[in-house]
């Protein structure tokens, strides 16, 4: 559950919501020009909201939990490449819960690594821009398939900065 999720916890209308969406927002434009002085500001500012007190107990439960989470929530602040969000990890696994939900999941366990392994397979193919048969092609030997590295090397050449390496 990210922070967002935990906001929407909160049924009740108040400020607060607001309060996160431009904090959002902010951490947004932050992402796009990252200096050390919007980085300060930003960190005071979430200490400012979440160390707050309201006299709601849910609303207060809610404050404190996100301000115990303050350095992954603002990991951003240090990383500008990383999402705020955590639509990319939870697409990811869609596709198995969806399988898991239709078939009953597995029988066994190696039923269910197999599963795994070739899930796994095909988003991080679909994620390079490979198709995944002709991946699989290489790597079985059919006659006349693409020549494709193994995943690990295209994805360590993808992260490394140009001219690294």
């Amino acid at each position: 559950m990210d922070a967002s999720d935990l906001i929407k916890t909160l049924q009740s209308p108040c400020k607060e919501r607001a309060v996160h969406i431009w904090l959002y927002a902010d951490l947004k434009a932050y992402r796009l020009d990252p200096t050390p002085r919007r980085r300060s500001e930003l960190r005071a500012r979430f200490d400012r909201i979440f160390r707050r007190r309201t006299g709601f107990a849910t609303l207060d439960r809610l404050l404190k939990r996100l301000h115990a989470n303050k350095a992954e929530l603002l990991m951003v602040l240090d990383h500008p490449e990383i999402p705020l969000h955590t639509n990319g990890s939870e697409s990811d696994i869609r596709c198995q819960v969806t399988k898991r939900a239709v078939s009953g999941g597995t029988r066994t366990d190696t039923g269910r690594d197999c599963r795994d392994a070739f899930l796994g397979l095909a988003k991080t193919c679909r994620k390079l821009g490979i198709a995944f048969w002709d991946y699989l092609g290489a790597r079985i030997g059919v006659a006349g398939a693409l020549a494709i590295p193994p995943l690990s090397h295209l994805v360590r050449s993808r992260t490394q900065p140009a001219g690294a390496g």
